[in-house]
Order: C-alpha cells, then sequence, then structure tokens
C-alpha cells in the first residue's frame, strides 16, 4: 500500500507519523472517507468543503484544495485503485504532551483501502448513550471516535451492524459512522443539523435530490417508522432490517428503494456533484 504523508509518497512500511502527532495523543484532528468507482473518488468537492468546515471547527489550518486533490490522484494511481475507499486525515501535528498544540504544524495524511462490503440491509440497535448535540464537537467530523468505538462494539453484541444515537433531548439522532432516515406516512425524513448529526454528504445528496427532507423526531420514531435506511459515503443507502432485533414492516420500503434509485442515479451520472 503507497500512502501520502505531508507531501510525500511511502509505502506502508515506510510511511512516518510522529509519536506525538496530537491526534494520536489528544484525538485532535479531523478526516473525510471517500468512495472510490471506475478510479475516481466520488463528490471530493464535497468532501473537501465538509474537512475545511470541520478543521474550522477545531481551529486547524485546512490544506490547499489543490494539494489535497493532487494527493487522492497520486494515492489512486499508486495503488491501481479501482473500487475502493481513500482517507484524508488532517491532524494538530506534532505537539508536546498535554492538551496544547505545539509549532510542527499540521499533518496531512491520504492513505487508500479496499471497498467495504455492506449486507443488502442492516440490522440496527439504539443505543444508551446519547449524543451531545450541544458539545463543542457537535457536527465535527473527528478522528475522535472512541465513543463510536464503544458504541459500535455494543451494537456487535446484540447482533446488530450499526448503533443508533438519540441526543440530549431525546430526538433521533445518527449512527456511528451513519445517517438515519425513517419513512412514516409516506414521507421519508432525516434529523437537522441541530440534532448533533454530521452533515453527511450521501445525506445532503438525497435532500438536494429531494427523496427526503428534515424533521426533527423524537428517537421513538426509529421504532415506530414504517420503513429506514442509513447513508454514508461507502454504504450508499441501506435500508434497515432490524431496529433492537424487532422487524422493520417493509425491507426496503418504496421509499427506500426511491432514494437508493436516486441515488444511484446521480453517482452514474456524476463523479463530482
Amino acid at each position: 500500500m503507497v500512502i501520502w504523508v505531508n507531501g510525500h509518497l511511502s509505502s506502508e512500511e515506510d510511511a512516518r507519523v510522529s509519536p506525538f502527532d496530537h491526534a494520536l495523543l489528544t484525538g485532535d484532528g479531523v478526516f473525510e472517507t471517500l468512495k472510490v468507482q471506475g478510479g475516481v473518488p466520488f463528490a471530493v468537492r464535497r468532501h473537501l468543503e465538509r474537512l475545511s468546515r470541520s478543521a474550522a471547527g477545531l481551529a486547524l489550518e485546512a490544506p490547499p484544495v489543490d494539494e489535497v486533490r493532487a494527493a487522492l490522484a497520486q494515492v489512486v494511481e499508486a495503488n491501481a485503485l479501482t473500487e475502493g475507499v481513500t482517507r484524508i486525515t488532517l491532524t494538530g501535528g506534532a505537539a508536546p504532551l498535554g492538551s496544547d498544540r505545539g509549532s510542527a504544524g499540521p499533518t496531512l495524511i491520504v492513505a487508500c483501502g479496499p471497498p467495504r462490503r455492506w449486507g443488502a440491509s442492516a440490522a440496527v440497535a439504539v443505543a444508551p448513550w446519547p449524543r451531545n448535540e450541544r458539545s463543542a464537537l457537535a457536527g465535527l467530523k473527528t478522528v475522535s471516535y472512541a465513543e463510536n468505538v464503544i458504541a459500535l462494539r455494543w451494537a456487535r453484541e446484540r447482533d446488530a451492524e450499526e448503533a443508533i444515537f438519540g441526543n440530549l433531548g431525546g430526538r433521533l439522532c445518527e449512527g456511528t459512522g451513519t445517517n438515519i432516515f425513517v419513512g412514516t406516512g409516506g414521507r421519508m425524513l432525516t434529523p437537522p443539523l441541530a440534532s448533533g448529526c454530521l452533515a453527511g454528504v450521501t445525506r445532503d445528496l438525497l435532500l438536494e435530490l429531494g427523496v427526503a427532507e428534515e424533521e426533527d423526531v423524537p428517537l421513538s420514531a426509529l421504532a415506530d417508522a414504517d420503513e429506514a435506511f442509513l447513508t454514508s459515503s461507502t454504504r450508499d443507502v441501506q435500508p434497515i432490517s432490524t431496529v433492537d432485533r424487532a422487524a422493520m414492516p417493509t425491507t426496503p420500503g418504496p421509499l427506500t428503494k426511491a432514494a437508493a434509485d436516486a441515488f444511484r442515479a446521480l453517482q452514474d451520472r456524476e463523479a463530482d456533484p
């Protein structure tokens, strides 16, 4: 595997990041994961815009867009990647032990991997821990993922593929690495950003396609839904089959099928929508 680190391509074995990097010491960093199909990363512009927003939220200096685009192209070419994923990680860079940043400047890493093979549908479990919609990190895609690691492990122990969070107000929020959509009364709904959820790229595209709309709903709306699905940059649209081991009324439902068809058509039509 060939990896790009701070302007240099090297093998996975030779790639080096300081053991004092602030992301390793404190979780100080942001990232983006992009799907690659036909040798082309999907929705690069949107991912880089979100990377800049997340970096601004941590007061990190975002790298020039052209530099990241070039790094992505180099990594895809060097690894002869036709189908798979790329990941851009921006960290606080080398720093002293503790919460203060150092003066070395950010670390930028671009890596890639094989495609994620998701099932035709997903079982989910509602996590017992809420998202904090008032957190300083709300809506930012940071590398501080320990909360997600714990929740995902908890879900796996309950035969589920994903854990779903409510927020402090008891409203539906998001999954550990997904956005959540629920179909009820002929409408497909997804929580607004004020819920504390991430502004997912697939989520945003579905809203723009008009196949879903934002609405603040209670956490119980998931279990009561007629149908539901997850979205992420690697899953696209994935129907939900069970919630806390209880089967959904229909999987996939008609609104889920319509969303999946619309998103697939968009991907076939545009590489960077």
